[in-house]
């Protein structure tokens, strides 16, 4: 018989104890806690979002129907309201500093998953909003009749890892949020027209950073210079020019030359005019920069369709958001094991496929290569490797 912990024990594994308890302490997380220990608040939360469990009745009651398995996670299962109490009022900068550690873990793993050739930082910025009910969450202000948080994200493009996240109320305008983050020159951002500040555009350009946005149709602005355009690329390239913002106010916030590309896509037959202030690289990668900035919609559809952020478990500002950094979290854990696997798992494949085995006693490495192979027992393993388990 095989002597292996639970796939779940196994995950948890990725954040060590003494790191974690580390964490606690900076946080004045456990102040004032009675018996509830913020391992036990982390261990159910996290089996909310990879368990896919609704309501608390479903977390509390999931972990006491397997009773007999979490000695090895050290823990017993809560009580619905010592659960609430913990999310309503125990800090959330806890989960913050959790997804920071695992995430400095992922990027070394990341680094070979480059997609272009050259040795810049690439980086999406895009929010996305999550609706909430207006009467309920009447802290998350919105609209009239609506509430909503914004999660402000900003993607890593190697191994499309979120490494910045920040939670506002859903009326908290994306640049404004944009305004606040650093970035290391030789950066290279891309976002949506969502974005576009021709100040804050300024301050990036004085600050060696770059970045690819659209155009907007309103924009006004003289061409200082027409540059030479490809024959035959694809896209086709219609103009290539730098140019210089007439705007009123525009040429005062961004007194820089930028860079005009407009390119036709055959595949949707549309028309992009694009936005930018890198001058070297040529009009078909900077068309392919901003293509590859559908990923972080990708990504927010991925989180939105597999883990629980759609629906909460509590009310309070802090409970939402402990919610939202635990997603993360287990959007974290899962793209570290896409990275460790030989099979090459979707998301939403090893989601499912985890989610029913989460408390099966299994190798979790072996089982994430050959996941439908019949684990080997004990007495057929090489003798080193039965050793280990013995």
């Amino acid at each position: 018989m095989n002597r292996f912990s639970s796939m779940f024990s196994q995950i948890l594994k990725l954040f060590p104890r003494t790191e974690f308890q580390a964490l606690v302490k900076r946080n004045h997380a456990e102040r004032h806690a009675r018996g509830f220990s913020c391992w036990g608040q982390f261990v159910a939360m996290l089996f909310c979002q990879l368990g896919r469990a609704h309501s608390l009745r479903e977390i509390c009651g999931g972990l006491a129907s397997c009773e007999g398995k979490l000695s090895h996670l050290g823990i017993n299962a809560p009580s619905r309201s010592t659960l609430s109490y913990a999310n309503a009022h125990r800090p959330w900068q806890l989960y913050r500093g959790l997804f920071n550690e695992l995430l400095s873990r992922c990027q070394p793993l990341a680094k070979g998953q480059r997609k272009f050739r050259f040795k810049n930082k690439l980086v999406s910025l895009d929010s996305t909003v999550i609706d909430l009910c207006a009467t309920l969450f009447d802290w998350a202000k919105f609209r009239r009749t609506k509430g909503a948080i914004k999660l402000h994200l900003l993607l890593d493009h190697d191994g499309y890892l979120p490494s910045l996240v920040v939670v506002t109320e859903g009326r908290k305008h994306d640049v404004k949020v944009a305004r606040t983050l650093h970035f290391d020159p030789g950066t290279i951002l891309v976002m949506d027209r969502g974005y576009v500040d021709y100040a804050w555009f300024g301050r990036l350009t004085a600050q060696d950073v770059f970045f690819v946005t659209r155009l907007k149709e309103s924009a006004s602005y003289k061409v200082t210079e027409k540059r030479e355009t490809p024959v035959a690329s694809k896209p086709l390239v219609l103009h290539d020019e730098m140019i210089r913002l007439t705007g009123q106010g525009a040429a005062q916030k961004c007194p820089y030359p930028l860079r005009r590309v407009e390119i036709y896509d055959a595949e949707t037959e549309r028309i992009f005019v694009f936005l930018t202030n890198h001058k070297d690289f040529a009009a078909t990668t900077i068309a392919a920069i901003y293509k590859d900035r559908w990923q972080i919609e990708l990504f927010f559809k991925a989180i939105k369709q597999n883990l629980k952020i759609k629906t909460f478990v509590g009310t309070s500002a802090n409970a939402i958001r402990i919610q939202v950094w635990t997603a993360l979290i287990a959007v974290l854990i899962l793209k570290y094991l896409q990275m460790k696997a030989q099979l090459g798992w979707s998301l939403s494949n090893l989601v499912a496929l985890l989610r029913m085995n989460l408390f099966t006693h299994r190798d979790l490495w072996v089982w994430l290569n050959k996941p439908f192979q019949e684990p080997m027992s004990l007495w057929e393993m090489p003798e080193q490797e039965a050793l280990r388990f013995a």
